[in-house]
């Protein structure tokens, strides 16, 4: 099986590959549209800044081709929020392959209830409607570092809380994403993972 990681100036692509290579995978990590449309799967992960990261997808078309791609394709934490339709991070329009936007955390949900932003750390997912999720997953923890969060809606597939409720995954056709990092998410994430490679 060809896997293909996207290239760009996002961070935590070495964790995504050393996830698949625990599972047998060698990914390739390219920004070559030929590589990218050949693989069988494709990941689009990502630790950034919205508009910035948009403009370096832009400049190369990448935003275009990850929207044409036709095999599964999984978006992880910053890859969630730019296949989504628009940022308040730098006010940034962004893939638009989910019909969400993404928001900023409220610091303060009511007088007695101020959340850390970002949130950071392990949370429990909820709500699954995906086979991403086969294998006894509700309810499991998965590893979080986020400021803004995907609102929910149709093409939600998972479920978290964070003072609000948000968007955990997604999906659309061939499309999915997930806001929580299943790399770093233990035997749940790795399912998680494996069970993207056999869609």
């Amino acid at each position: 099986m060809k896997v293909a990681i996207i290239k760009y100036n996002a961070g935590n692509i070495m964790s995504v590959d050393y996830a698949l290579q625990r599972l047998g995978i060698m990914a390739t990590i390219t920004d070559d549209p030929d590589l990218i449309r050949e693989a069988d799967r494709v990941i689009f992960p990502g630790v950034g800044e919205a508009s910035t990261t948009m403009k370096f997808l832009r400049e190369r078309k990448l935003d275009r081709l990850i929207a044409e791609l036709k095999q599964p394709v999984l978006g992880i934490c910053l890859g969630l929020q730019l296949m989504c339709r628009h940022s308040e991070e730098g006010d940034t329009p962004c893939i638009g392959i989910f019909n969400e936007n993404i928001r900023k955390f409220p610091v303060t949900i009511s007088p007695e209830n101020r959340l850390k932003v970002p949130h950071m750390g392990w949370n429990t997912v909820y709500g699954l409607k995906s086979s991403l999720f086969d294998g006894g997953l509700e309810n499991q923890y998965a590893y979080f570092v986020h400021s803004y969060y995907a609102t929910t809606g149709a093409e939600t597939i998972a479920l978290s809380d964070y003072g609000i409720t948000f968007s955990a995954a997604l999906q659309r056709d061939n499309f999915y994403a997930t806001q929580f990092h299943p790399e770093k998410s233990g035997h749940a994430g790795s399912i998680i993972i494996k069970n993207f490679l056999e869609l």
